[in-house]
């Protein structure tokens, strides 16, 4: 079936397969809901206002866990040499849940977890949220002091950390007397004032040797609140996303729901679930990887691979002997991955699928994906106050339009406003983008007046600039502090990164606004050369002067020798950037 499409985002260098795509997206949407199948909406009241959600979405990740018994020997977690079941996996959170139970923890308690991805994450995770309490994922990239403010802003009666994390809480835990209790993993032993993990559910190894009980009894409704994950704080100090079961589960719908259209927009049924393979690299403690990853999984019986830190030969190794199916998480893992000297010395037939959220991605990567990996490239667009995903992108719709991050999936709503707010703007303009759903949190813990101006009738300002098409497919131009003003000319940064990005020689690029005494404003570009590659700054000015306005063409480009600094979600710290120019 004919379809109209974005003239100005479709890309030339991608051609439409003969008959696609077989339906329009309403058609895919009608398909999917219908009543009956898996994706089947239902209209609930939220806060007071009707919301659609999906009717068979898990009613709280209590349920998530103890579904996941179903999965018994399957591989749950792959880390180094450790390889833990589902059944194993359960059996842990189990003996935590009652072990903090029994120190009081209950309804409504924040306790917080601090970790690398390791298997204790997720078993930390659930035996936290299977009680009703609310777990607190502190970044573990965090200082002592950032660690401190997190603690003491949740009120966390109690830390579940490794032992990295734990000697930077040491030295500041006597400035935390709401800090009850503290369990460390991976020590030799326990340390003053804490409990080792190992002494209480043992070591990974042993977990399948521990009993099979059921969870202790609690009593858990959708809407009870479930975590707090702090935002990034590129700028001042993170604020607490409260969120809600109802909130997290949606995902586990969401990530299919955009899964299940690309078979029916090129004319095929979606194939019967399996289980996969994926190799999981970014933070447990991002919404990316908790909510739009993990408790998909659990739910699917997928295996999750994790590293001990991101190398990118590292896990060219592992997708081979592994035989995964998925990685990503952000866009500067997959350039890794295609840009590395060895990555051709490896097997990578097994994937199937490269997808990132969390930062911007160049439609020069969509590209990349589909012809150097073979894989089917796919993105969308959340943020830490909806939970992660909102819209989702993949397979040929996305190399369709890689400048898009997808239409929003069947239970969102997106809106156009414009800069105060009173006025929604109409199809093709740019303004503030808008999101409702079942995924939009609560608000921020403990901070009504940020709450207020944010969260809106249920709707989350998301302080990007964006706009959307006649079929709903929306496009991020920008976040709103990071545009570029000109002499009164607005500059989208990643209009300009985009165009960088096609530079064959270019690996990373972030474009920022230098002071003018006259103009306000000027674009200037940091970037990061691909390994082999030369290119100079007049060359690189020369390139985007043929292809962007003049007014667009970075005055001053500076090259770092390595990738740019990013912050655990894979946004560019461009607050840091301004130092290079001098």
């Amino acid at each position: 079936m004919a379809e109209n499409h974005d003239v100005e985002s479709a890309p030339a260098r991608w051609t439409p397969p003969p008959g696609w795509p077989a339906m329009t997206r309403d058609q895919v949407r009608a398909a999917l809901t219908a009543p009956g199948m898996p994706f089947e909406m239902e209209t609930v009241v939220i806060d007071g206002r009707p919301t659609r959600t999906w009717k068979n979405a898990p009613a709280s990740l209590r349920a998530i866990i103890e579904a996941s018994r179903a999965h018994g020997h399957a591989t749950c977690v792959v880390y180094e040499d450790e390889r833990v079941s589902y059944d194993a996996v359960h059996r842990a959170t189990a003996a935590l849940a009652h072990h903090l139970k029994a120190q009081g923890v209950g309804k409504g308690d924040r306790v917080a977890l601090a970790m690398r991805n390791l298997p204790e994450w997720p078993v930390a995770f659930f035996a936290i949220t299977a009680l009703g309490a609310i777990c607190v994922p502190l970044n573990a990239w965090w200082t002592a002091d950032e660690l401190a403010f997190a603690l003491a802003d949740s009120g966390s009666r109690a830390l579940i950390c490794d032992g990295e994390r734990w000697a930077r809480v040491a030295s500041v835990r006597g400035d935390l007397p709401a800090l009850e209790a503290c369990i460390v993993s991976r020590i030799d032993t326990a340390p003053d004032g804490a409990e080792r993990l190992e002494d209480l559910i043992g070591p990974s190894a042993a977990w399948k040797n521990l009993p099979e009980r059921d969870l202790p009894p609690a009593d858990i409704v959708p809407e009870d609140e479930a975590t707090i994950f702090y935002t990034s704080g590129t700028t001042g100090r993170p604020k607490g996303s409260l969120g809600t079961h109802r909130n997290i589960c949606t995902n586990v719908l969401s990530s299919t729901y955009n899964l299940a259209s690309a078979p029916l927009r090129r004319g095929e049924m979606p194939p019967e679930p399996s289980r996969k393979v994926i190799l999981l690299v970014i933070p447990l403690f991002h919404v990316t990887a908790c909510s739009a990853a993990m408790a998909g999984y659990f739910v699917s019986g997928h295996t999750m691979v994790f590293m001990h830190h991101w190398n990118a030969g590292e896990a060219l190794a592992l997708i081979e002997r592994e035989g995964v199916n998925l990685t990503g998480g952000v866009p500067t893992i997959a350039w890794q991955l295609l840009d590395h000297p060895e990555a051709e010395k490896h097997d990578l037939s097994s994937l199937e699928l490269v997808s990132y959220g969390g930062a911007p991605a160049a439609p020069e990567l969509v590209r990349r994906i589909d012809k150097g990996l073979g894989a089917a490239p796919g993105s969308g667009w959340g943020m830490t106050e909806t939970m992660a995903t909102v819209t989702g992108h993949v397979a040929e719709d996305y190399l369709n339009r890689p400048d898009s991050c997808g239409p929003p999936v069947a239970v969102a709503d997106l809106k156009i406003m414009d800069a105060d707010g009173t006025r929604e703007l109409p199809v093709g303009e740019v303004g503030e983008l808008y999101a409702f759903g079942p995924m939009v949190a609560k608000g921020y813990w403990n901070r009504p007046e940020e709450s207020a101006a944010t969260f809106v009738d249920g709707w989350v300002r998301t302080g990007d600039l964006a706009r959307l098409d006649e079929e709903g497919f929306c496009y991020i131009v920008d976040r709103a502090k990071d545009m570029v003003i000109r002499g009164g000319e607005n500059i989208y940064s990643s209009e300009v990164e985009n165009v960088l990005y096609e530079h064959p020689a270019v690996t990373d690029a972030a474009v920022i606004g230098l002071p003018h005494k006259q103009l306000g404003e000027e674009p200037a570009a940091v970037v990061h050369l691909a390994e082999g590659q030369e290119a100079s700054e007049a060359e690189l000015q020369a390139w985007v002067a043929e292809r962007l306005a003049h007014f667009k063409v970075p005055v001053r480009v500076v090259f770092t020798p390595g990738m740019l600094p990013r912050n655990a979600n894979g946004k560019i710290l461009k607050k840091e950037l301004g130092a290079l120019f001098g």
